[in-house]
């Protein structure tokens, strides 16, 4: 554990600084490719239900070291859990070895929450994936018919996309973290991922008007209302 948050810690001062803009382009563009192969996407029933997307485009090379993993995140969900797509969050996502990398190509990583409760736990300053919140590796298809009870009752379906090759992944182990800095870098001030994804309370910035519309071209209506706490 020591070696490996060492790795981590290295990667965040060699990562490149940040482009909130050059950021979500690429996650608009995960998607779109994703999506715009239905046979081989997300499931559409699966993806109407969700309340928020998470996806890490592929950034870093050479991040397998270790064993660990590393990427940087962002994170949409539906105003209100129900409504259309709002304001990005930007987050890390840290781990061992779950196949982020396969040789030495960096890996697209997508996933979704399909409940108000992941939503809730998601915004947490850190948490553990498959500890604190259920976690299971997504099906792939038009539809979720014949996916694992393990499946339908997880928090959150994942997935990768290596060599444009797209499947299921576990996160299982892995640990988002809010990335504060970033968020502060996209909206001028600090604000806390509670704030932008439960409360609803920060506007979509112009950079990240692209991601929602394309999420809402694939699924413009669904997920679950949040409840007010």
């Amino acid at each position: 554990m020591k070696k490996l948050t060492v790795v981590l810690l290295f990667l965040t001062i060699c990562a490149p600084a940040f482009a909130g803009e050059t950021q979500l382009e690429k996650a608009t563009n995960v998607v779109n490719e994703i999506m715009g192969t239905p046979d081989k996407g997300i499931p559409q029933d699966l993806l109407d239900k969700a309340v928020c997307v998470g996806i890490v485009p592929s950034q870093l090379k050479g991040a397998l070291i270790l064993g660990g993993a590393y990427g940087r995140g962002i994170l949409v969900c539906r105003k209100g859990g129900n409504g259309p797509w709002d304001a990005p969050s930007m987050f890390t996502l840290g781990a061992g070895s779950f196949g982020f990398q396969i040789g030495g190509k960096a890996t697209d990583v997508v996933f979704i929450v399909m409940n108000p409760e992941g939503a809730r736990k998601l915004v947490q300053d850190s948490i553990k994936l498959g500890a604190e919140m259920s976690v299971a590796a997504g099906p792939v298809g038009r539809s979720a018919e014949g996916a694992t009870d393990a499946q339908l009752h997880a928090e959150i379906l994942s997935y990768s996309r290596t060599r444009g090759l797209f499947a299921g992944l576990s996160l299982d182990g892995a640990v988002v973290k809010q990335d504060k800095d970033d968020n502060e870098k996209l909206y001028g001030r600090r604000v806390t991922a509670r704030e932008i994804l439960i409360q609803g309370e920060v506007a979509v910035p112009p950079q990240a008007r692209a991601l929602d519309e394309t999420l809402a071209k694939y699924s413009p209506k669904g997920g679950q209302a949040f409840t007010r706490v």
